[in-house]
């Protein structure tokens, strides 16, 4: 069966999706949607996610939306997919399955209020709101030392203390990647008390080299055009 992505490689889930596929060796064939453009909102993508939201996907005659949901799918669709990412072992699986769940309510939830808010919405047609971005950052902080403390263990490099990473690791490193939309110094202030943190995202982008950087690469596009011109948000 033939497997469509539709993805917007400056979205976290897009990125994670992307490079899930190329390391697995699962072949695809991407569809651009622009959400700086609107395209999600259009009737023909509609038809495909009628939530408007990136990434979903067409394999064969199934169709699935919402990003954890599709990793799942693909990790076990895919023999080829080795198990570290999503493991046979039901009690090893729920354990990621924790992880996802809180994804959603904690780091990814500070991750998009605080970047948006601060930086992004513009490139979006929305004005920026200081106040959300401060809460944002407050729910970012929190969870990322949340990560530092308890999701990441001594025993391993990956999270859960996993000597491989899993679907749970290349999701919220993909997010916390956002943060390079943001002033460099934001930035730093915010990583730099979480050394564990930030020895687990190098960890990450070596055990998914090189996918990692030639699927963030628009990212750091984007992120020169903020940096040239902030104001060029808008038309980006």
């Amino acid at each position: 069966m033939s497997l469509k992505l539709y993805v917007d490689r400056l979205s976290q889930p897009s990125r994670a999706l992307l490079i899930f596929c190329k390391l697995n060796g699962i072949e695809f064939e991407e569809v651009p949607i622009e959400l700086s453009k609107g395209q999600h909102r259009s009737p023909e993508f509609a038809e495909i996610n009628p939530m408007k939201q990136v990434p979903a996907i067409v394999h064969g005659s199934f169709t699935l939306f919402e990003s954890h949901a599709i990793l799942r799918y693909l990790a076990s669709a895919f023999p080829e997919v080795a198990d570290h990412w999503y493991p046979s072992d039901l009690q090893k699986r729920a354990k990621i399955e924790s992880v996802l769940d809180w994804h959603h309510s904690n780091l990814r939830r500070g991750s998009v209020g605080y970047v948006l808010n601060s930086t992004l919405a513009p490139a979006l047609g929305l004005p920026l709101n200081p106040q959300a971005a401060a809460e944002g950052e407050k729910i970012l902080s929190a969870s990322l030392a949340k990560i530092d403390t308890y999701w990441l263990q001594k025993d391993g490099s990956f999270l859960l203390g996993n000597s491989q990473p899993s679907i749970a690791d290349l999701n919220l490193v993909c997010e916390i990647m956002q943060l390079e939309f943001v002033d460099e110094k934001d930035r730093d202030w915010i990583l730099s008390p979480h050394k564990n943190v930030l020895k687990w995202i190098d960890d990450v982008k070596s055990a998914t080299a090189p996918h990692f950087d030639e699927i963030h690469a628009t990212l750091f596009k984007v992120k020169e055009i903020f940096q040239k011109q902030p104001s060029a948000g808008a038309s980006t």
